[in-house]
């Protein structure tokens, strides 16, 4: 399906320079993906992505780089390569430059947000053969972003930076949609549900207390381990979708979308289901926004669980 689809909410840049202060945080709270069919904002140097994607994928140990803003380093690296400045250097810069464009598009959504990681994924998504729980190719909504999100949103920026490939993506509609349709097998809904009460108890929000004080004492990746009983209810849903076979291969709702070389896209992943089918080469900017901030917390999954709970 070709990006006119309903789920898509394009931005040229005639729409982007019109566009008001809520426009695109409103789009993006009704469960669409925003497109923009040039991007909006600074790409790295061409040598420098001709570099990346020419040496990365022989020097990373895990699936991405990641430029990880709280240690400002790069992780997922061999250590010693001799792209870790490099990457460090345009990771680092891409973050900056998509926080300002988000600031500047949509103040209020973007206020006080967690900046997360800025990734370089330079390996094809296609057929990679990982685990269920690990892979992009099957249909998911996400669930957890370094640690407990608490009900707050997890906003991803996309930018396709190969240069003759499309990246293909999937979806199987919104999270209000499939919770309602899928919510009871997963055992988050109907009679005998284990959601059981979303918010912290006092022994959580100590525990979460302790992991923060941790962070700030030098060990950066404490707070990753917390946990939320709204965080379990998401990943079990996360995990529900993948596991199943039935859902991944049942195309009745199934939407396809292609996002050209030097496109970009962003999404609040928690509320939109998606799967990467095909691509290498992308950059992607992680944000958590507070869930205060939403002017429709209606339609924000914490709010959705909330009701059933």
């Amino acid at each position: 399906m070709s990006p006119d689809s309903t789920m898509l909410e394009t931005f040229s840049q005639s729409r982007l320079q019109a566009a008001g202060p809520h426009e695109m945080s409103d789009a993006l709270e009704n469960a669409k993906i925003v497109y923009f069919p040039e991007c909006p904002v600074e790409l790295p140097d061409a040598t420098d992505l001709d570099n990346l994607r020419e040496q990365l994928p022989e020097q990373l140990e895990r699936k991405n780089a990641s430029y990880y803003p709280q240690s400002d380093q790069v992780r997922g690296l061999r250590k010693g390569t001799s792209l870790q400045t490099l990457s460090r250097r345009v990771l680092k810069h891409h973050s900056s430059v998509v926080s300002d464009f988000l600031n500047q598009a949509m103040p209020d959504l973007f206020r006080d947000v967690r900046i997360g990681t800025s990734s370089f994924r330079p390996l094809e998504e296609r057929g990679r053969n990982l685990k269920p729980h690990a892979s992009n190719e099957l249909i998911h909504v996400d669930a957890g972003a370094y640690g407990a999100t608490n009900g707050d949103r997890i906003l991803r920026f996309f930018v396709n930076v190969n240069p003759a490939v499309d990246r293909v993506w999937a979806s199987k509609g919104s999270f209000r949609q499939l919770f309602e349709e899928y919510g009871e097998q997963a055992g988050l809904s109907g009679t005998g549900n284990d959601l059981g009460h979303l918010d912290k108890s006092a022994m959580g929000k100590l525990r979460t207390s302790i992991l923060k004080g941790l962070s700030h004492l030098g060990v950066p990746q404490a707070t990753v381990i917390d946990s939320s009983p709204y965080d379990r209810a998401m990943r079990r849903f996360h995990n529900f979708m993948k596991d199943s076979p039935e859902f991944q291969h049942d195309l009745t709702s199934r939407q396809e979308y292609r996002f050209p070389p030097y496109s970009a896209w962003m999404v609040l992943t928690d509320a939109v289901s998606h799967a990467c089918l095909s691509g290498r080469h992308a950059l992607t900017l992680t944000c958590l926004v507070p869930l205060g901030n939403c002017r429709h917390p209606e339609l924000a999954p914490f709010n959705i669980l909330r009701q059933t709970s």
